[in-house]
């Protein structure tokens, strides 16, 4: 296939010359995949398995994709090069990504497709995959959203007066007051589910999402609770983050005591309503003064002219001096070096829920759900509902520099990527991560 780069016109041959029979393939796409899947590519090669290194070309960009890559000194074997709508993107993963594997299995080789939580990349690398009759392994499985029930009385989330933010901190901090059966984040929740189907390691953040595909009836003994990998690549950016060069850019942020926005999930961004709940909360603060930094998306910068705001935020960044606006930033450290200072994060990411857990940073998550519900289980999290500007404002002010959200319990592990590893070879030590009925029903001679 013309439209496949590799990084050298023998790696296909390369590969197959290992004397490993297993291809251990990691798989990016997007920002996160880079920042979650590359510790795991690190501990296999620090442990001398064939590994591979996969880019689809989902994001590739250099704020998105290149300039990360370039940081954490990686550079992909291959690159798949998909563009175009996101039916076109899905195809065309599973078409040249079931190329590549195909000529490794050709070469005899067993191809481990490593695939990282609910990205389009996940669902249909593991489709391509499955085709060839191997299963994945599922970095940040099991991730499922949770919706507080908002039929109970006590919360009015229209009324802001009578909202009271900290007995709904509470409330949610309750695991019975939340409910399954969510379709959002769209289309998250699609991929993260399809990719499980092919999956042949579980690779759990949290007890919650274990629980999640055992109710769904994944097998036992091939899932693993072992954290999230994003804690490894944070930790490392907190150790380098004297090195950040952020400050330099944004002076403002140096002291602290603001709040990250960033609004990119299509559900937020295709609504007038929860659009404009989100960003007049946002203006509201900046005109009380408050310091506010936007990391605008594409999904942003297409909401704004969609929603003919463009040149209201253009004006409010020049005239308030406490008002950051600006693309994503291409430094992963500069990330994790600012938002250290930050008083709070307001956020529809779902790593950003993780990252701010891990760092001790308040968060406030605009959706109606979460699909990292236990950070706010554990008090560190709260819902903002989209549909009131003045209540998004008021949660996020109560959570500011909050010292209770502050103290809540770290949920994402240490070492994460090496526990990871460890049960991966656990399962190769008795079989391939496909496993036949015979093989899971334990009828083998």
């Amino acid at each position: 296939m013309k439209e496949i780069t590799y990084r050298s016109a023998t790696f296909l041959d390369d590969v197959a010359d290992a004397s490993d029979p297993h291809v251990h393939l990691i798989l990016i796409a997007t920002k996160p995949d880079i920042i979650k899947q590359v510790p795991l590519y690190r501990e296999l090669k620090k442990r001398r398995h064939c590994v591979v290194l996969g880019h689809t070309g989902q994001h590739y960009d250099e704020n998105l994709s290149g300039g990360m890559l370039k940081e954490f000194g990686v550079e992909p074997d291959f690159n798949l090069n998909v563009r175009g709508s996101m039916h076109e993107v899905v195809s065309q993963i599973i078409g040249r990504l079931g190329h590549v594997m195909g000529e490794l299995k050709s070469r005899g080789k067993v191809v481990i497709p490593y695939v990282h939580g609910d990205t389009t990349t996940a669902m249909a690398a593991s489709n391509a995959g499955y085709c060839h009759m191997f299963a994945s392994v599922h970095v940040e499985a099991g991730i499922r959203t949770l919706t507080p029930d908002y039929h109970d009385s006590r919360f009015k989330i229209q009324d802001s007066t009578s909202f009271d933010v900290s007995s709904w901190r509470q409330f949610l901090m309750d695991r019975k007051n939340w409910k399954r059966g969510s379709l959002e984040p769209y289309p998250e929740q699609f991929n993260t589910r399809c990719s499980e189907a092919a999956t042949g390691i579980h690779l759990a953040p949290v007890e919650l999402d274990r629980e999640f595909m055992l109710g769904e009836g994944f097998p036992d003994d091939r899932i693993f609770v072992v954290g999230n990998s994003v804690v490894d690549a944070t930790e490392e950016a907190v150790a380098n983050a004297k090195n950040a060069t952020v400050f330099d850019r944004f002076p403002v942020l140096k002291d602290g005591d603001f709040v990250r926005f960033c609004i990119h999930r299509r559900e937020n961004c295709i609504s007038e309503l929860r659009f404009r709940a989100i960003y007049d909360a946002m203006k509201s603060l900046i005109l009380d003064g408050r310091k506010v930094l936007l990391i605008s998306m594409i999904q942003t910068e297409i909401a704004f002219d969609r929603f003919g705001l463009k040149k209201e935020v253009e004006a409010l960044a020049k005239e308030h001096k406490n008002f950051v606006y600006s693309p994503v930033w291409p430094q992963y450290t500069d990330v994790i070096a600012a938002m250290q200072r930050a008083a709070v994060c307001a956020t529809d990411s779902g790593s950003m829920q993780e990252e701010m857990n891990t760092l001790g940073v308040p968060c406030v998550t605009l959706r109606f759900g979460s699909d990292r519900s236990e950070s706010a289980i554990a008090g560190g999290n709260l819902i903002a509902p989209p549909v009131d500007a003045a209540l998004v404002k008021k949660i996020i002010e109560f959570a500011w520099d909050n010292k209770d959200m502050r103290s809540a319990p770290k949920l994402y592990g240490k070492n994460v990527s090496a526990k990871s590893i460890d049960a991966v070879e656990k399962v190769l030590k008795n079989g391939e991560v496909f496993r036949a009925e015979e093989e899971r029903l334990r009828m083998k001679n």
